[in-house]
């Protein structure tokens, strides 16, 4: 699920900053009269009320030295690290240098080895120069539960995997009866050819057809939306690929039908003929929709390229 979680919180992360920097804000002063550790350590504690969704909270000097004990509910984490040196991770001198709230991309924490982001929020003197910087460790995890509420790890999302699991579990139960029914339809004609039936070889294959079309709609909704794989964004082609073999599959199951009344018609009752002569209108009012759904998404790929 790693690659889908990154995926969203790189659709989230400019309010997921702006979220986390406003609760910053509003429980601690950007400017200080004077570097008063007290006073630092008391607001921790306030802001893990704020955020009770994060990992740990801790606060570094300007040399990027942990300066107060973690802040935790986590036993492993909670009263740890005072006195680390953290002047190495991107956190630190981005905010040194972009003198700024920033928040990080996911990295993996060294305790919990889950991906985690980092907010940090900078303090300055009264003549501008860094004394402290407070950082919030969040689990990507909890960062998307409260900034996207939909994602695939809030609860809306488990719901929306197993439903998605049930539907594919479903569908794929069709496709084998679609199989089985297929298959049988002409294999009691055994080895004797002379007593083959040409209608049922039409439907066996209709059968087999559809099957294979649910086959492949079932494999794809259930890598992305059960599994959470990445979707294919190379090209138009690959983004759409589901739904095009699906379309195609089904073009080509209703032309094996057209044919098949064709021949029925012609050796039974010309008069309804008229009738596969509309199912054909339909397929090729499907061919050319589906032609101009391929070309508009072309197009707006080639835009955003």
């Amino acid at each position: 699920m790693q690659i889908k979680e990154i995926q969203e919180y790189a659709q989230i992360r400019t309010k997921a900053r702006a979220y986390l920097c406003y609760i910053l804000s509003r429980n601690i002063s950007q400017n200080m009269q004077e570097g008063n550790i007290e006073y630092v350590l008391k607001k921790l504690h306030t802001i893990k009320q704020s955020i009770p969704q994060c990992e740990v909270i801790y606060a570094l000097d300007k040399n990027g030295i942990q300066i107060t004990e973690s802040v935790s509910n986590n036993s492993k984490l909670n009263g740890r690290n005072k006195g680390e040196d953290r002047s190495d991770r991107a956190y630190y001198y981005r905010t040194v240098k972009e003198h700024r709230c920033i928040l990080t991309d996911p990295y993996p924490s060294l305790v919990s080895n889950q991906l985690v982001v980092t907010a940090t929020f900078p303090i300055y003197d009264t003549e501008g120069e860094l004394l402290f910087i407070v950082c919030v460790d969040i689990s990507l995890k909890n960062i998307l539960k409260m900034i996207y509420p939909s994602s695939i790890d809030s609860t809306f999302g488990v719901m929306s995997r197993w439903v998605y699991a049930i539907f594919s579990l479903a569908l794929f139960a069709v496709a084998v009866l679609l199989f089985i029914k297929g298959i049988t339809s002409f294999l009691h004609f055994g080895a004797d050819f002379s007593d083959i039936d040409i209608n049922k070889i039409f439907t066996a294959t209709i059968l087999l057809t559809l099957a294979l079309a649910i086959v492949d709609l079932v494999k794809a909704i259930f890598e992305e939306e059960v599994l959470g794989r990445d979707k294919k964004r190379n090209s138009t082609d690959e983004s759409h690929h589901t739904m095009v073999r699906f379309l195609g599959s089904i073009i080509i199951a209703l032309s094996i039908e057209t044919m098949m009344l064709v021949f029925k018609f012609a050796l039974t009752d010309t008069g309804k003929l008229i009738y596969s002569v509309y199912l054909l209108g339909g397929i090729s009012v499907l061919i050319i929709a589906l032609s101009i759904y391929l070309k508009v998404n072309q197009k707006s790929g080639d835009m955003k390229k």
